[in-house]
């Protein structure tokens, strides 16, 4: 696959590719989030992901449960361009976009070896801990870039345009 859209995946679809992935012997990654305005650290955080395996899927919370995770202004961008964005990437091999607030459900379907989160997490507070386990991956917590977040940007942002105005 190299076209961006064609790495946008249903989760039945992510599901049949990571067991042809399985098959062949490869260790899927998986991680998920909102990335609602990419910025470098979700870049490296992405790459850093990827090196721990062979293939890595991106989980996308839908716009819905991004606003219930984030509150009613986000997500600033829609859940099918933050999906191309992510697919566009070198690091990601599939994105799946998930309208439920975690990301258990999409974890059954991918079974992934390795389930990755930023440094902001620990395992024990993950909510999708338990299906982690239960699919018989582990979890792992990759370093943050500091000073550089989606919230982050949202603030500058705003601040400036009441500045502006």
């Amino acid at each position: 696959m190299t076209d961006a859209s064609e790495r946008i995946l249903t989760r039945e679809e992510v599901a049949r590719l990571c067991r042809q992935w399985r098959e062949a012997g490869e260790k899927i990654v998986f991680t998920n989030g909102c990335f609602d305005i990419l910025h470098i650290g979700h870049a490296r955080y992405l790459a850093q992901a990827k090196a721990l395996g062979d293939r890595l899927v991106v989980g996308v919370n839908s716009d819905a449960s991004t606003r219930a995770l984030k509150g009613p202004e986000r997500p600033i961008v829609p859940e099918d361009e933050r999906a191309e964005m992510l697919a566009s990437l070198r690091a990601v091999d599939a994105v799946s976009i998930f309208p439920e607030l975690t990301p258990d459900e999409l974890i059954r379907a991918v079974r992934p070896h390795i389930h990755t989160k930023g440094g902001d997490y620990r395992p024990e507070d993950l909510p999708e801990a338990k299906v982690v386990r239960e699919v018989g991956a582990v979890i792992c917590v990759l370093g943050l870039v500091e000073d550089r977040s989606t919230t982050r940007l949202v603030e500058i942002i705003r601040r400036g345009a009441k500045e502006d105005g």
